[in-house]
């Protein structure tokens, strides 16, 4: 029996590389799986195609709640029930503070929680009606608690996401829907080695364990969160970044 069997899971941002990573242990452990994108269509399709289960394709844009609300709508009505939300998408532009306009934070907020409250909202909805509960999962950033330079708009948008599922967790989980926030650390993708060749090498030095994070080690979190493991947890940030912030500053 595998982890998620029977389970109809919507994965936001799924055409990406993080979103590729959690969708595929998703299927793997039996969940059919919705993959929602943007632009990533492409993609998108070509991990569809390649997953062990069954897998839909939907498009959205995240900053419009009416899309939101449409998306979560259609993701459920394909196997007529929708169990786990994972809310993956999301920006990270470099913006220096001394620099940023109000139409740059407004940009960033828009893309990484919009999505998250109307999502998350729309999702809970079907689960309550559906008696059965769920699994709400945000991916915030370990930049919640530590941000980076040139990141304070990315950063208090991650910090919000981890607020908002605490928020979340206490109202509704009288309707047996349990919310979580999953904080990754540095994660391999595809041209970063050469992008910032120094910001790895740091991150690789910080970490106790030696290595950047694989989408699929943020994939694992996320199932075990969406799985019955974590049937009595919620309201909980769970860090997955190899150990990197439990290194003293000094």
């Amino acid at each position: 029996m595998t982890l998620l069997e029977g389970q109809v899971a919507l994965i936001t941002g799924a055409g990406g590389g993080l979103g590729r990573g959690i969708a595929r242990r998703f299927a793997q452990e039996g969940a059919a799986v919705v993959l929602h994108c943007r632009t990533s269509v492409a993609p998108a399709r070509e991990l569809a195609a390649e997953l062990p289960g069954p897998a839909l394709v939907l498009r959205a844009d995240l900053t419009d709640e009416e899309a939101c609300r449409r998306l979560v709508r259609e993701a459920a009505e394909w196997r007529g029930t929708l169990t786990a939300l994972v809310n993956n998408a999301g920006a990270q532009p470099l913006q220096p503070l001394p620099q940023m306009t109000a139409e740059h934070w407004r940009s960033v907020m828009d893309a990484n929680l919009t999505g998250v409250f109307a999502c998350t909202q729309a999702a809970v909805d079907l689960m309550r009606q559906g008696g059965e509960g769920g699994s709400v999962t945000h991916i915030a950033s370990v930049e919640a608690r530590l941000p980076a330079p040139d990141h304070a708009h990315y950063a208090a948008s991650k910090a919000a996401v981890v607020s908002h599922a605490r928020a979340a967790a206490q109202e509704y989980g009288r309707h047996g829907v349990r919310v979580n926030t999953v904080s990754p650390g540095l994660v391999e993708r595809d041209g970063l080695e050469r992008a910032w060749p120094e910001g790895a090498r740091r991150w690789r030095a910080a970490t106790a364990l030696g290595r950047l994070g694989r989408p699929e080690d943020i994939g694992d979190a996320c199932v075990f969160l969406a799985s019955p493991l974590a049937s009595w947890i919620t309201g909980h940030d769970l860090v997955v970044d190899g150990g990197a912030t439990a290194r003293p500053a000094w």
